[in-house]
This record gives structure tokens, sequence and C-alpha cells, in this order.
């Protein structure tokens, strides 16, 4: 996959003169940190409905910041007019913030070493910017397969979208480091819609957002095939939504499960990715569902799953929505282990949070800063947290073989989980039973329902690599004021043991 040039649009802004006075004026107003980042952020949507554009927008977030520890404390502030008057301005602000952050500040900030990267430059890896593909192409493609999709008898109405955007960044420091980055990443997909004789139903793409261009729509054909078969996917979802409504009602009860990467991948962010976000661990960050319950105190010793699990965090891997070069602290980005053979090793921490736990990392940040538009200050946000599979492991049908009573679940619904991260419920697409180790059609109006311990202890075997996906989602939000971050998470096909299942249509009924 080729590295395209930087935006020359992005770097013609005055990035480094703005930075400079910036940090400059910090500096003189006692600063002993200061950063500065100017970005440029674009978003496009499209969406149709039943062969008809319904939406198409564009739009743009330029701007930049100053973040400066003074008097021990944070300061911060933010800008939209590009000149030397404003840069200043905004500097003298973010220090009277920390003026007055001083007051209430029992803990002085401190912020982890890093090294000095001086005029460095990163960019993701794509061969076609979405951005300059002409809205009416796009257009095409998502009616066209509205259209293939409502050509399936049991599809009364279908829905396709496309989100794609396009980040640019550049930070500076007091400590000289200088990093100009471009991210491009998209999020396709589609729903069909039908009505049984005594349900409505849904069924939809399971492709997973990423961090590629626009030839992960065209079907660009690489060394390992397509990265996503988009004319099999919208053949096969009307004939699954058929069988979907019609399908019987799963009975309660204890379940073997064999769990598709597009479902678990879900489950993996929920009760992994937000839970051992260092912040969350330590009691600083309650939004958004809260705490963990993986307190710091446990680090060592809490047996997250079973010995077969090995989960990493990772801003380095190739198509990552995560995936950055260096993060809003000037970090290079890392990749590292979080859950190793069923034991909790590591953390997900930023600057202050690496100094202020220095057994960590070797008390380094992990990479794990970042701000969601130039209005909004940094937080440790969440890298591409992954369940890894066995090197040498089995495939998809080899698990379903193992089960006698079961279901194998694939693509994500809904989900519900606890303050602390601990207690869950998960749905999903479709559900296929399981008997004496073969596919018997699907059940619909299951949920799946555990502890992240014991759902994870559960947890018999992982597949190999060949069964490897790298999911993720577009819209995870953490914060007040609210942001909200692109992530993935890869994993193999799994099989867990003796999993509640419970049939939702009953429990609706039972409220």
């Amino acid at each position: 996959m080729s590295r395209p040039p930087l935006d020359p649009t992005f770097t013609a802004l005055p990035l480094r003169r703005l930075g400079e006075v910036a940090l400059a004026r910090a500096e003189q107003l006692g600063a002993t940190h200061a950063d500065f980042r100017l970005e440029r952020v674009r978003y496009q949507r499209l969406s149709a409905r039943d062969g008809v554009l319904q939406r198409a927008s564009d739009t743009e977030d330029l701007g930049f910041a100053v973040r400066v520890v003074h008097r021990g404390s944070w300061g911060f502030a933010a800008g939209v007019v590009l000149t030397d008057e404003s840069a200043r301005s905004v500097a003298e602000q973010a220090i009277a913030v920390a003026e007055v952050a001083a007051a209430m500040t029992t803990r002085p900030v401190e912020l982890a070493p890093e090294p000095r990267y001086a005029d460095v430059a990163w960019v993701s890896a794509y061969d076609i910017n979405p951005l300059d593909v002409p809205i009416a192409e796009k257009a095409d493609v998502l009616r066209g397969w509205t259209d293939r999709l409502r050509s399936g008898a049991a599809v009364d109405h279908a829905t396709a979208f496309l989100v794609q955007v396009q980040e640019n960044k550049y930070y500076a420091d007091l400590a000289g480091t200088r990093t100009t980055q471009q991210r491009v990443r998209m999020f396709p997909g589609f729903e069909a819609m039908g009505e049984g004789a005594d349900t409505f139903d849904t069924m939809a793409s399971i492709a997973p957002p990423v961090g590629r261009g626009w030839e992960y729509v065209a079907g660009e054909i690489g060394p390992d095939g397509p990265a996503w078969n988009w004319d099999a996917e919208l053949d096969e979802v009307p004939e699954l939504l058929a069988e979907k409504l019609k399908a019987p009602s799963v009975e309660p009860g204890s379940y073997d499960l064999v769990i598709h990467p597009s479902n678990l991948w879900l489950t993996i962010h929920e009760s992994i990715g937000h839970a051992t976000e260092l912040d969350r661990a330590l009691g600083y960050e309650a939004n958004y569902a809260g705490t963990s319950f993986a307190t710091y105190d446990q680090l060592g010793t809490l047996r997250y799953g079973s010995d077969v699990m090995h989960v990493t965090g990772d801003r380095t891997i190739e198509h990552g929505l995560a995936t950055i070069g260096y993060d809003d602290e000037g970090v290079a980005t890392q990749s590292w282990d979080i859950v190793r053979g069923g034991t909790l090793v590591g953390y997900q921490l930023d600057r202050s949070m690496g100094q202020m736990k220095p057994e960590l990392n070797a008390g380094r940040s992990n990479g794990c800063a970042y701000a969601d538009s130039p209005g909004h200050i940094p937080i440790q946000r969440m890298a591409n947290v992954s369940l890894q599979p066995a090197p040498e492991g089995p495939g998809t049908g080899e698990l379903i073989s193992r089960v006698e009573r079961g279901l194998y679940i694939v693509g994500d619904k809904s989900w519900s989980i606890d303050m602390q991260r601990y207690n869950f419920q998960f749905t999903g697409q479709r559900f296929y039973a399981i008997r004496d180790g073969e596919l018997v059609g699907q059940v619909r109006d299951v949920a799946y329902q555990a502890t992240t311990t014991e759902f994870w202890g559960s947890m018999e075997a992982v597949g190999g690599p060949q069964t490897y996906v790298l999911g993720g989602a577009f819209n995870c939000g953490k914060a007040q004021p609210g942001q909200v971050a692109s992530v993935s998470h890869g994993c193999p096909t799994a099989l867990f043991r003796g999993v509640r299942i419970l049939n939702t249509t009953q429990e609706g009924a039972d409220q």
C-alpha cells in the first residue's frame, strides 16, 4: 500500500509560524510545558434509500489549540483565526486558565519524558483519497447497492451510507518536536429491511470501517484478494434476511458460542478496550458508562480470561482506525500487551499517567493521547485493542465442529454494559443454531449475557490467522465535553463454553 504525499493545501497554511508565535508567548509567560496543535478535519457523508440519494454533506473543522502546564496545572485554549495576533492571544488565554486551575490543583501535572522528533511527517496507508472521488460516482455506488438489495423478495426497503474523513494535524512543543500528519478513513455500509409473518427485521453489511481509501469500496485486488467482497455480500444479504424472518425464536439457556470477529470486536471494545483505559481504572474518568472493574491494584494478578487470551494495544497496525505516527502529545506510537495468558498486564496511557505510574511501559506514554477537533483538549483515548489469533489455530469450521449444542454469531447490533465495564449483554446480526458440530439454520431474538471475567474465562479456543478480521467503530464516545474517536479491534473467530442466552422477545414481554 502506497503512502500518498501530505495535502499541499494543508501544508500551505501558516502552521509553523503560528506554532512558533504561540509557543514563544507561552514560554515567555512562564509555561514549563507548552504544545501547539493546528488541524483541519474534513468530513463527507452520503446516504441513500431505495435508489434515491438522501444526503450529501461536506464539512470542515479548521483551527488550532494551545495547551500549557503552568504553576503545575493544565491550561488550554483554542482559536480559529490563523493570525500571529490570535496565536499570541490563545497562548495567553491558556496561561490564564492554568492560573485559575492552579488554585484547585492538588497534584501538580508532570509529563513522562519522550524523545524529541524534529520535523517528521506521517501519512496513513491508502491509494485513493475518497474525497478526491466525485460525489456523483459515490452516489451511484450507494444507489446501486440499495437497488441490488431490493431485488430480493424479502427486502421491502434498503439503505446505504458512506462516511469519509481526512484528518490533518501539525503539532509542535517547547521540547522541539514538530510533526505533520495525515489520516484517511472510511465507513461504508448498507442495510436491508423486511417484514415477515409476525416480525420486522433487518440485515446489515458486516464490512468494517477502515483506515483505507476509495480502493476499499472500488474492490481493488491486493496480494491477498480484495479487502472486502461487496458483490458477494450484496447477493447474500437478501437471502440471509429472508431466512431470518422465518427463523424460530431461540430457547433461552446455556449455550456454547462460536463468535465471528464481526460480532466479537464490539465485546472487546466495551469489556476490554474501555476497561483498560488507565484514566478509568484510576477513577479519573466516569462518563460514558463509568470507570472500570480492572483497577490498578489488580495489575499482574487479575484473571481477565482463559490462558488462550492474548490482547494487545496497538497504534501502529496498518489500516487501523486508531493508527497514527505520533499522538497528540508528540509521542511516537507503539504496540504492547494488555492481557497475556489471561492475566491483566498493561493499560492504555498518556504522558501524565505515564509519569504517574512509571512502572508501566518504562515510565513512558504508549501514545494514547488524542483530541477529535482543534477545539478540544487531548485526552487518553483507545488504541487498536485486539485479541490475537493462535499462530497454528483452527479455522471457523473446525471450531463449529467442536460444539454439540450452541450458536454461531455473526455481525454486531445492540449492546449494554454497566458502569464498571463488568456486567454486559450483546446481540448480533444473525445467529445460527449448531447441533452436533453442524450449522442447522438461523434462530432469532438472541442476546448473550455474562460478566467480563466469566465470559473471557469461558473462551476455550481462538482461531488461527485465517479467521482474523480487523473490525472497529467510527463513533467511540468519551469525556465531557464529549469527544468521538475511531478505533479498530482485530480478532479471530473464538469458541466460548456455557454462556447464558436470553430470548429478547420474552425478556421484553416480562418488563
